[in-house]
């Protein structure tokens, strides 16, 4: 690639660094990825050789990708390798996809870094962030050595840290499983901790195919938990404690119903707390104009057919995943409309043929003008609006946001400020909702999901003065791009048949985003529609499974606090 192209590393490495420090220009050296291929061989010997007259690497700062690969060292490359032309893995490219506007435009061949170019560093620095990064840094940490994940060589370094957030550490043994490493409290855990108590319940009885209620003290202490059993008394009474806690999670009216005690979350119904408010206003927070749909369209459908008054504000304007056919589509309707109506030929003619032209002369992963921007939002807005309104929701409440700082018809977006906090806080300072439902599922490929969620809780925290927030209930839904676990869910919504199609029909409304979308994100190639069936589908299933009542599915949900900074940003990092 050109050095200023707009996805070249070479342009990154400025815009996020150089540009920012006291660097001599001259005192940075990244591989050049215009040398012809006669090249290649000796440019790369001569780059290992400036390395080794500038002393050697003092410090190696490192990400990992999904195949496990430092640089672009992918699966199968030598522990002893050098600077050399590699061609990238399909993972990989998928994974770079969106940032190029479609895996059809991603490189095939990069210059990296060798592992033992790599590990000849005195000190190796590898972080990861994301729930996404999880598996991979699970087997690049505790895995065995191998040259398929070429992040495991990094375990013989004698200097070497992974600085990982909560989410991308979560599969290590140490939180999935901290029993097993002998007395939870010398890793800082306690069995009063009632989520740690429900998380080693449910994972027994999953492990072991066996209902909660049937665990027995022999299971227990057979399994790394003995010292559970000890704390609490006896099985018996654990698998009752667990297994109450689950059920009251589970409930069919997610606004509450009239004349009923309100569901807290944690403790079910709850008839110490008075009548519930009831019928409710909710607002209901959709980073891009489908994930409302795709994540909690059946919780949606029933808030409207209970009687509450539902509000859906989608963030951003969703312009960058419509493909140009689709905006063509579209073009080709306004032309026959405008002949067949005999409107203003020469302007709306003028005005489909520079968009046409401008699709017609864009070069691959190059930003769309603002004019086909516009269309392109237009075309997300009006399937949203289908959906919303199909789910029962009245288009005096259906409420487009267009937060600046996704307005930059690139992949990369600018910073959150406060011109986009203001326009969330103006909306709920406006409606006053009794419920807020926002996207929890952080693992979207470009960060949007966790963006916009950020601005939802500065905009909470701003708000926590007035007299209708403190009564206000904060829903986070998955559904996008991953699910919560059971051991996670606090509010456990079940769907009917009925309900499943419904929900599915609601999302067929999006019909830019069906058959393919633009970004699909990089782990998982199935339309949204049936990635959130079969993640609603698992959830119903294990509920099933682990002795509560079997449902057709189950849309999840976690209540956030104000203390659930790590929601929204890497906190709290694991060494």
């Amino acid at each position: 690639m050109q050095p200023d192209e707009l996805q070249s590393y070479n342009r990154f490495m400025r815009e996020h660094l150089f540009d920012h420090v006291d660097i001599d220009p001259a005192n940075t050296h990244i591989p050049d990825g215009t040398v012809s291929r006669e090249e290649v061989a000796d440019y790369c010997s001569q780059y290992e050789e400036m390395i080794a007259q500038a002393g050697g690497l003092d410090m190696q700062l490192l990400g990992i990708g999904r195949t496990g690969h430092v640089g672009f060292n992918e699966p199968g490359s030598n522990r002893e390798s050098r600077t050399r032309l590699i061609t990238l893995d399909r993972v990989t490219r998928m994974d770079a996809a969106s940032d190029f506007f479609g895996e059809w435009n991603v490189p095939r061949q990069a210059i990296t870094m060798g592992v033992g170019t790599i590990l000849d560093a005195r000190r190796v620095v590898l972080m990861a962030f994301g729930e996404h990064k999880a598996p991979i840094v699970s087997q690049a940490v505790e895995g065995a050595v191998d040259t398929s994940v070429t992040a495991s060589f990094i375990q013989e370094h004698t200097n070497a840290m992974f600085v990982l957030d909560t989410a991308a550490s979560a599969k290590l043994t140490r939180f999935r499983s901290p029993w097993l490493l002998g007395p939870v409290s010398s890793i800082g855990c306690s069995w009063d901790d009632a989520r740690l108590v429900k998380k080693a319940v449910i994972s027994l009885a999953l492990q072991l195919g066996k209902p909660i209620l049937k665990l027995s003290n022999e299971d227990y202490n057979e399994h790394g938990l003995s010292e559970l059993v000890a704390h609490k008394g006896s099985a018996y009474s654990i698998n009752i404690e667990v297994f109450k806690t689950l059920q009251k999670t589970i409930t069919g009216w997610p606004g509450g119903k009239q004349d009923r005690p309100c569901f807290v979350p944690g403790k079910g119904v709850d008839e110490s707390n008075g009548t519930d408010v009831f019928p409710k206003r909710a607002v209901i927070f959709s980073p891009h104009p489908d994930d409302d749909v795709i994540s909690m369209g059946g919780t949606l459908i029933r808030l409207c057919d209970q009687g509450h008054e539902v509000h859906v504000a989608y963030q951003t304007s969703g312009n960058i995943a419509v493909f140009d056919d689709e905006a063509l589509r579209h073009l080709d309707f306004v032309q026959e409309l405008t002949n067949e109506l005999h409107f203003d030929q020469d302007r709306v003619s003028g005005l489909v043929g520079r968009l046409r032209a401008s699709i017609e002369n864009k070069q691959p992963g190059e930003v769309d003008t603002s004019e086909l921007q516009l269309v392109k939002g237009l075309i997300r807005r009006t399937e949203a609006r289908a959906a919303a309104r199909y789910s029962g929701v009245p288009t005096g409440n259906i409420h487009f946001l267009d937060m600046p700082f996704y307005e930059t018809g690139k992949v990369k977006k600018k910073p959150l400020a406060d011109d986009d906090i203001s326009i969330v806080v103006d909306l709920l300072d406006r409606v006053k909702p009794h419920q807020i439902y926002a996207a929890g599922d952080l693992s979207d490929p470009h960060g949007t999901h966790r963006v916009c969620l950020a601005a939802i809780t500065t905009a909470i925290q701003r708000l926590s003065d007035t007299p209708w927030m403190e009564s206000c209930e904060i829903w986070l839904y998955r559904g996008a791009w991953q699910e919560w676990g059971v051991e996670e869910i606090e509010m456990a919504i079940p769907l009917s048949p009925g309900e499943v199609k419904r929900k599915r029909t609601a999302i067929f409304k999006h019909e830019s985003q069906k058959d393919k979308a633009l970004f699909p994100g990089p782990t998982d190639s199935r339309e949204f529609w049936e990635r959130a069936e079969d993640r609603n589908r698992t959830t119903a299933e294990i509920y099933d499974r682990l002795g509560l009542p079997e449902y057709q599915a189950i849309e999840g949900f976690v209540s956030w606090r104000a203390s659930d900074e790590d929601m929204t940003r890497p906190l709290g990092l694991h060494q």
